[in-house]
C-alpha cells in the first residue's frame, strides 16, 4: 500500500511560482511511475505532467515550458514546480502514483493505483 501526501499549493497572483510536493511512503517508489494531474470546479480531471521509472518526463500541452516535474528517489518525494502561472491553472491538485513503470499524466488523471488527497492552487 502506497500513501501520497501533498504540500505547497495556495494562492498567487498570475505570473507568480509555486513548488507542490508529494511525499510517499509504503513501496518501492523508484520503480512506478508519478505524475500530477487537476480537477476545476465543474471540469474533468486534466493530467499534468508525469515522471516514469526511468525519469522521462512528459507533460499536457497547457503546462510545457511552464511546469516541471522532478523526483527525489532517497526521499520518497514528487515535485511539481509552477511557474508562470495563469488564472486557468487554477484547481485542486492531485498526486498520483501507479505500478505501471511508465505512464502519461492523462493515464493517471483517468485511473491511478494510488492518488493523494489533492491541494488547492488559487491563481487570480
Amino acid at each position: 500500500h502506497v500513501q501520497l501526501v501533498e504540500s505547497g499549493g495556495g494562492s498567487v497572483q498570475a505570473g507568480g511560482s509555486l513548488r507542490l510536493s508529494c511525499a510517499a511512503s509504503g513501496y518501492i517508489y523508484s520503480s512506478m511511475c508519478l505524475g500530477w494531474f487537476r480537477q476545476a470546479p465543474g471540469k474533468e480531471r486534466e493530467g499534468v505532467a508525469a515522471i516514469d521509472s526511468d525519469g522521462i518526463t512528459s507533460y499536457a500541452d497547457s503546462v510545457k515550458g511552464r511546469f516541471n516535474i522532478s523526483k527525489d528517489n532517497a526521499k520518497n518525494t514528487v515535485y511539481l514546480q509552477m511557474d508562470s502561472l495563469k488564472p486557468e491553472d487554477t484547481a485542486v491538485y492531485y498526486c498520483a502514483a501507479d505500478f505501471r513503470p511508465y505512464c502519461s499524466g492523462s493515464y493517471l488523471a483517468r485511473r491511478s493505483d494510488f492518488r493523494g488527497q489533492g491541494t488547492q492552487v488559487t491563481v487570480s
